[in-house]
C-alpha cells in the first residue's frame, strides 16, 4: 500500500484542476503523482524547506499557517488532502475544507485519532477519512 494509492484514491473521487495538499513536510509522492494524473497540485506547509524543495520538484508550494489560513491561496481548490497531518493540524484542515466549501481527505498516521465526523474508506489498506461538501 505505497502513498502513491493514496493519489490514486483522490482521482477517482475529485474532478481534475486545482487540489491542495495540506502540511506537505518533506512528503512528496502523493503530490507528484496527482501532478502526473493532470492535476494542478498546491502544496502547503509552514516550514519554508519544505516549500522550497517542493518548488524544487516542480511543485506549487507556499508558505501558510493553517491556524490563520490565507483564504486567497486555496481559491478554485476542488478539495483538500493532508498525509499523516499532525493532530493538532486536523482541526484546522477540516475548518478550512468547511470555509472553502470543499471535501477534504485524510490519511492518518497509523494509531492517530481523527473526528469521529469523518467517513471512513479503505482503498488498497489504506484507511482515508473523508469529509464531504
Amino acid at each position: 500500500m505505497p502513498l502513491e494509492d493514496f493519489a490514486e484514491f483522490l482521482a477517482q473521487n475529485v474532478p481534475k484542476g486545482k487540489i491542495a495538499e495540506l502540511g506537505i513536510g518533506f512528503q512528496f509522492k502523493v503530490a507528484l503523482r496527482l501532478k502526473e494524473l493532470g492535476y494542478d497540485v498546491l502544496a502547503v506547509d509552514w516550514n519554508p524547506s519544505s516549500v522550497e524543495k517542493a518548488k524544487k520538484l516542480g511543485i506549487n508550494a507556499f508558505r501558510d499557517d493553517l491556524f490563520s489560513p490565507n483564504l486567497g491561496l486555496y481559491s478554485g481548490a476542488k478539495a483538500l488532502y493532508s498525509v499523516r497531518p499532525t493532530p493538532e493540524i486536523v482541526k484546522s484542515i477540516l475548518e478550512l475544507g468547511e470555509r472553502l466549501g470543499v471535501p477534504v481527505y485524510i490519511l492518518p498516521l497509523a494509531g492517530d485519532t481523527v473526528p469521529k465526523t469523518l467517513r471512513l474508506f479503505n482503498f488498497r489498506g489504506l484507511a482515508i477519512y473523508a469529509k464531504p461538501i
